[in-house]
């Protein structure tokens, strides 16, 4: 029988500072001190990158950073993704275990690269046209089934940056063109408001609802008023969440899957899903599931 040790875990929150860490990462550092593993939650914004050959690379607070066997990184950021998370890089190049990692987070919070990269290994998703100029308009619009269409900006979370469009002229108000692109994808009329919300840590699903939007909202997002409610998925479902999470090679991730008349898509990918609502409606320790395989990975790693 293999005795797992006591593991230094670090929990990486990009929330402001004004702000306390989210439910989930208090969660996450309370199960983990459960456990009886040393674990601390981690300010993006504290840490600066040195580079001078000599110095240590990562100052935190104004001390070196120490390091811990495993960092779970929760990457609440929708604006310049890429220089936000460089931290996560550096720490990866520093050789630290990552829980997610840079390139796997870059690819679910670009929507651009998830359909990319989903596309590209046969997983079904709504239909999807990627805008770079106003004459391509109409042409989007028909190849993904006319009206209704879903607008949705590259990058986004939460709802933010997606919307139903009714019509020509007020697609054409919407677009500012203020983005390099837009996403223009196909509405699901058989959801009627409705996906679901699938869990995969490990290459398992381990919890997974259906969420239904708010009176006069076609979002279901939690964030949005939605709400979540326990759902039974078929092996179709179950076997699409965890492919998507592997093509884009997270350790853990949430999968947005809506049921539409052909079978499920896949809407989204996502880095550092809530898990809150999920755990209220089945009552799975979604937290403990993360940090025990967190745990096992880093004592594989420690071994090597």
């Amino acid at each position: 029988m293999t005795i797992i040790q006591s593991m230094k875990i670090g929990i990486l929150s990009y929330r402001s500072l004004g702000r306390i860490a989210s439910a989930e990462e208090l969660q996450l550092q309370n199960v983990a001190r459960s456990l009886g593993h040393k674990t601390r939650i981690f300010r993006a914004s504290k840490f600066h990158m040195v580079y001078d050959r000599q110095s240590p690379w990562l100052i935190y607070d104004g001390k070196p950073f120490d390091k811990y066997d495993v960092i779970i990184t929760r990457p609440s950021i929708l604006k310049n993704v890429d220089l936000h998370i460089a931290l996560i890089e550096q720490m990866e190049i520093m050789g630290m275990l990552l829980f997610n990692r840079y390139e796997s987070i870059l690819k679910a919070k670009n929507k651009i690269k998830t359909m990319q990269v989903l596309d590209h290994y046969g997983i079904p998703i709504p239909k999807t046209v990627v805008l770079q100029r106003q004459d391509d308009l109409k042409r989007a619009v028909n190849f993904v089934g006319g009206f209704p269409v879903i607008l949705k900006q590259p990058f986004g979370s939460f709802g933010n940056g997606v919307v139903i469009v009714e019509s020509m002229r007020a697609l054409n108000s919407l677009l500012t063109w203020d983005q390099p692109m837009y996403l223009l994808q196909q509405y699901v009329k058989y959801s009627k408001g409705k996906d679901m919300r699938i869990f995969v840590v490990n290459g398992k699903v381990v919890g997974s609802m259906m969420r239904s939007a708010k009176k006069g909202e076609f979002r279901s997002t939690i964030e949005l008023g939605g709400t979540g409610t326990t759902v039974e998925i078929t092996e179709e479902e179950q076997a699409i969440a965890i492919r998507s999470v592997q093509a884009l090679d997270l350790s853990y991730g949430g999968v947005d899957v809506m049921r539409s008349s052909s079978g499920p898509v896949v809407l989204e990918v996502n880095s550092n899903p809530g898990f809150k609502e999920l755990e209220k409606a089945t009552g799975v320790d979604i937290a403990k599931t993360i940090i025990g395989y967190a745990v096992e990975t880093a004592e594989r790693h420690r071994r090597q």
